[in-house]
C-alpha cells in the first residue's frame, strides 16, 4: 500500500554492497518470493553476539497482496538476521492493534516494528514501549510528531504521486475532467493528496467526484463507490486512486460501466495482482509507481536490527519508488514481480539500511 501506504487507521544510511546473484523464485499466488541472502563480512555486535534476539511484528494489514509480500520480506530478513519474530496482525481492527502491541510490549522483546496503523491509537502505546526501553521502528504510520524517538520509515510518498500524476499529466493535458478515490486521514494517502491537489491546479483539471472509503473489502467496496459515480460523470478521461486496493476498486467500476476505452486508471503501488491487471487487454490502469514490498519489509526489519545495535543513527528513513506503466509490462514480457525485479532493478534495496554484519536479503 497502500505498494504503502500506511493505512494509517485502519488496517507499508551505510550500504552494503551486493554482488550480482539471481532472482528468487515466486509463488505468484502467494507473493512469496525466495530472495537470495548476501553473505555478512563483519562480526555481530550485542545483543546479536549471544543468539536469536526477540523482537514483534505489530501490524494492521489490509487487503490484497501487497501485505502478504511486505511481510515475506520482513520474515525473510528476520531470519537471516538472526531474530525470533512474533507476528501480530490485527486485519483492520484498531482495537486489536492497540491489544497486540501491550502483548508484545509485556512480552520481553528487544524491539518492535510496527507495521501500519492509526497514530492516535498507536502512538502513546509506541511512547509506552520506548519507555520501557524497547527500541520501535514504524512502518507508514504519521509518529514523528507524537512518538518523535521512535524510528520512521515510509515510501517516498511524494515522489510516488509525483511520478505517477506527471505521466497523467502527460497523458491527459490540460483542462480535463477526472475523479479521484482517496481515504483522507491515513499518512501517505493524505501525502499523496497534497500532490493530487498540486496537480489538479496546475493542469487546470476538474474534478468530477471524489470518493473512497477503507474497509476489510476495499476493492470490492470502492468499485461500487466508483460504479455510482461514474454513473452520474461518464464523461472523466481519467481517474486517480493512489492505493492499489483503490485502484482495483476504480478499474471494475469503469469496466462495469463499459468506459475502458475512454478512461484511464493512474494507481500506486505494484504487485502480482496489479501486473496481471496492468496487462490485461484493454486494461483502464495504465500506470502506477511502487516500490517492491517484499524489500521494502526487509529493509525495515534491517532498521530494526540497526536500532537495536545502537548504529542506524537517524529517525526516518525513506524507500524511493518507481513509476511503472502499462506499456512498459508489456513491452517488457513482465508478468510477475520477479520479472518486473529482473528489468527494473532499482526496485532493489537491499543496499539501504545495511552494516557489513548483516546478511542482507536481495529479492
Amino acid at each position: 500500500m497502500i505498494k504503502n501506504k500506511a493505512l494509517a487507521g485502519i488496517t507499508v544510511v551505510a550500504a552494503l554492497l551486493l554482488a550480482a546473484c539471481s532472482q528468487g523464485t515466486s509463488d505468484t499466488a502467494t507473493g512469496a518470493d525466495e530472495g537470495t541472502v548476501a553473505e555478512a563480512t563483519g562480526t555481530k555486535p550485542a545483543p546479536f553476539d549471544a543468539g536469536p534476539v526477540k523482537i514483534a511484528i505489530v501490524q494492521n494489514s489490509g487487503a490484497g497482496d501487497y501485505f502478504q509480500q511486505w511481510t515475506n520480506g520482513a520474515n525473510k530478513q528476520a531470519e537471516a538476521i538472526g531474530f525470533e519474530v512474533q507476528v501480530y496482525d490485527a486485519q483492520a481492527d484498531n482495537a486489536k492493534q492497540a491489544t497486540d502491541m501491550e502483548t508484545a510490549i509485556g512480552s520481553g522483546v528487544a524491539g518492535i516494528i510496527v507495521d501500519h496503523g492509526q497514530a492516535d491509537t498507536m502512538c502513546p502505546l509506541i511512547n509506552k514501549a520506548l519507555d520501557a526501553g524497547i527500541p520501535v521502528v514504524v512502518y507508514d504510520v504519521a509518529t514523528a510528531e507524537c512518538a518523535p524517538q521512535a524510528v520512521t520509515t515510509q515510501q517516498s510518498d511524494a515522489s510516488l504521486a509525483q511520478a505517477v500524476l506527471d505521466q497523467m499529466a502527460l497523458d491527459l493535458g490540460k483542462d480535463a475532467k477526472v475523479g479521484y478515490v482517496n481515504v483522507l486521514g491515513i499518512a501517505p494517502l493524505d501525502r499523496r493528496h497534497v500532490v493530487w491537489e498540486a496537480i489538479v491546479k496546475a493542469n487546470n483539471w476538474s474534478q468530477s467526484f471524489f470518493v473512497g472509503k477503507f474497509t476489510n473489502s476495499v476493492a470490492t467496496d470502492n468499485a461500487q463507490l466508483v460504479d455510482a459515480a461514474l454513473k452520474k460523470s461518464p464523461d472523466v478521461v481519467g481517474i486517480f486512486a493512489p492505493y492499489d486496493e483503490l485502484t482495483k476498486g476504480a478499474v471494475s467500476g469503469i469496466e462495469s460501466n463499459n468506459l475502458q476505452a475512454s478512461i484511464k486508471a493512474y494507481g500506486i503501488d505494484i504487485s502480482n495482482a496489479d501486473i496481471e491487471i496492468m496487462t490485461k487487454e484493454g486494461s483502464p490502469w495504465v500506470a502506477t509507481a511502487g516500490t517492491d514490498p517484499n524489500a521494502i519489509g526487509a529493509a525495515v526489519v534491517r532498521n530494526m536490527a540497526l536500532e537495536i545495535a545502537g548504529q542506524l543513527g537517524v529517525k526516518s528513513v525513506d524507500f524511493p519508488g518507481v513509476l511503472i506503466t502499462a506499456q512498459f509490462l508489456k513491452d517488457n514480457a513482465v508478468k510477475n514481480m520477479v520479472d518486473l525485479r529482473a528489468k527494473l532493478p532499482e526496485l532493489n534495496l537491499a543496499s539501504v539500511s545495511g552494516a557489513d554484519w548483516i546478511p542482507a536479503v536481495q529479492f
